[in-house]
């Protein structure tokens, strides 16, 4: 006997849900070049993950526990005065800010398509403008 399905009657529901979140500039000890103690970057990286857990959390991503299909990550620079910065170490110092953004979120960054951008436009105190958009 052949089983018989009605495809015209599934639907596919997708919904995307954007979040966009400022974060602060990161530490200087969480650069790659930074040569410190191990326990002072520990420390460092400790209070900074926590700290941006926190502003995920009051902001709301952890709603989107469980329900994200894929996740699509956007960094915004905005450095605080015009020094020269290489893309690669400004992502690596942002290491332990995404992972406490990841815990706030309940996602898996793993699972993230991450992009990024430096604007040339110095903002005081420097800032990490992050745009997260979620398919559900």
């Amino acid at each position: 006997m052949q089983e018989m399905h009605d495809v015209s009657s599934r639907q596919t529901c997708e919904r995307t849900l954007t979040f966009e979140v400022e974060l602060p500039w990161p530490d200087k000890a969480l650069s790659p070049n930074a040569r410190q103690h191990w326990a002072s970057l520990a420390r460092a990286k400790k209070a900074y993950r926590a700290r941006c857990r926190a502003i995920g959390t009051q902001a709301g991503v952890g709603m989107l526990a469980g329900c994200a299909s894929a996740v699509a990550v956007h960094l915004a620079f905005y450095a605080p005065d015009r020094r020269a910065r290489d893309w690669d170490n400004l992502v690596a110092s942002m290491k332990s800010g995404l992972d406490g953004l990841a815990d706030a979120m309940g996602v898996d960054d793993s699972r993230w398509r991450l992009s990024f951008e430096l604007d040339p436009e110095p903002v005081p105190g420097g800032v990490v403008a992050v745009s997260i958009k979620v398919t559900q």
